[in-house]
């Protein structure tokens, strides 16, 4: 098949988004199919070349500088490309200038668009416009959703929590939950060690890691005060808050207010291949608050790493960890979830017994078995278009 996806952001931007699509892309081409992305243009030395990438041009955004807008004069010009070549499927996963051109390309040609739900956006509208009032957010919302299902042939939503989200939304689109799961190769060895010695952590002090985008929705605030009421019993505390976003300085300024300046690592973004798995590892307990999740893909992936993970349970995370033996379940109250903490940082056996379980845990989540589902669903639309 050949495969067209769009997206309002790949790579070099480091996000859920990102790492679902070309976890999408790599197993699709395992699976000899012939795979298409376009991405903004970010200006940075894009490593591309694993797939056939279409740059398009762009611009900044003022409330979110990390990110890229497709410039609307570009959509016209790649349509006008795009639209000459055969597909057999276009699958969207972004509702902003890559859904619009999903749209002007299903209308010019038989291929089925199919969209990935990947945004929960109210909360998200809620931390980012956060001197509008409520209500209206929720609307718009709400409206904008409704009026982008209607457009694509069918929903991908990556679990239950997000699918009946949408239905009280009124959405009737046809949808299918599948998760994108990780390539567990990917995420085996490690040094821990070798990251400790790197970020100045003794061997021997007790460290919590988190990986994350640092935006406002993540909830990140809120491990801090885990961090700060864990000293109490363990005074050589570390806490390594791996990730880049506009909230970064807002939370280094919150944990010298706290105290946290002596105990806080913010190493930016990581290599997926080589520091990010050191990063998990360095970590006795990995730490997770988001309300926001649809996936919560780094809670697989720590699991992979045998890594204890301690977390909220909501939308997307509620999934991954509703039958985990690899990790706690913590409601978001900071005694409660520091205690939760407290009792894996002083059991090295209870420690060990998880890490196990949370390898095969994450067996679960394994993406070659969920792409299987995704093939299926391309081969029956495209089917159902030429029929």
């Amino acid at each position: 098949m050949n495969v067209l996806m769009l997206s309002d952001v790949y790579f070099p931007r480091v996000n859920g988004v990102s790492t679902s699509i070309r976890t999408f892309a790599r197993e699709l081409q395992r699976l000899g199919h012939a795979i298409t992305i376009v991405a903004p243009a970010y200006g940075d030395a894009e490593q591309d070349g694993e797939f056939e990438i279409l740059r398009l041009p762009a611009h900044g955004i003022f409330f979110d500088p990390e990110d890229r807008l497709i410039r609307a004069a570009a959509l016209h010009r790649a349509a006008d490309e795009l639209a000459r070549r055969r597909w057999d499927v276009i699958h969207v996963h972004t509702p902003f200038r890559a859904h619009r051109l999903g749209v002007m390309l299903r209308r010019r040609g038989t291929a089925p668009l199919v969209e990935t739900y990947h945004t929960y956006f109210e909360p998200y509208a809620r931390h980012y416009f956060p001197w509008l009032p409520a209500a209206p957010l929720r609307f718009v919302a709400r409206s904008l959703s409704r009026r982008l299902c209607r457009e694509v042939d069918h929903l991908i939503v990556p679990t239950r929590q997000m699918q009946e989200v949408l239905e009280r939304y009124g959405i009737a689109t046809p949808t299918t939950i599948i998760p994108t799961g990780i390539d567990l190769d990917e995420f085996r060895g490690g040094d821990g060690a070798r990251f400790r010695r790197m970020h100045g952590i003794d061997a021997g002090r007790p460290t919590l890691v988190t990986v994350s985008r640092l935006a406002a929705e993540k909830n990140i605030g809120f491990l801090l005060e885990v961090a700060r009421a864990l000293l109490e019993e363990f005074p050589d505390l570390a806490f390594v808050v791996a990730g880049e976003g506009p909230d970064a300085e807002r939370l280094q300024a919150k944990g010298r207010a706290l105290g946290l300046e002596n105990h806080l690592r913010f190493p930016g973004n990581l290599d997926r291949r080589t520091a990010l798995l050191d990063c998990y590892r360095a970590g006795e307990v990995f730490v997770f608050a988001s309300p926001t999740e649809t996936q919560g893909l780094v809670l697989i992936e720590a699991m992979a790493l045998g890594v204890p993970v301690v977390s909220t349970a909501v939308m997307g995370t509620e999934t991954v960890l509703r039958q985990a033996r690899g990790a706690r379940v913590s409601a978001e109250d900071v005694r409660a979830f520091a205690g939760h903490v407290a009792d894996l940082l002083r059991s090295p056996e209870l420690r060990t017994r998880m890490a196990e379980a949370g390898r095969q845990d994450a067996l679960a989540w394994s993406a070659p078995v969920l792409m299987r589902t995704t093939v299926e669903l391309y081969e029956r639309l495209a089917a159902s278009r030429r029929a």
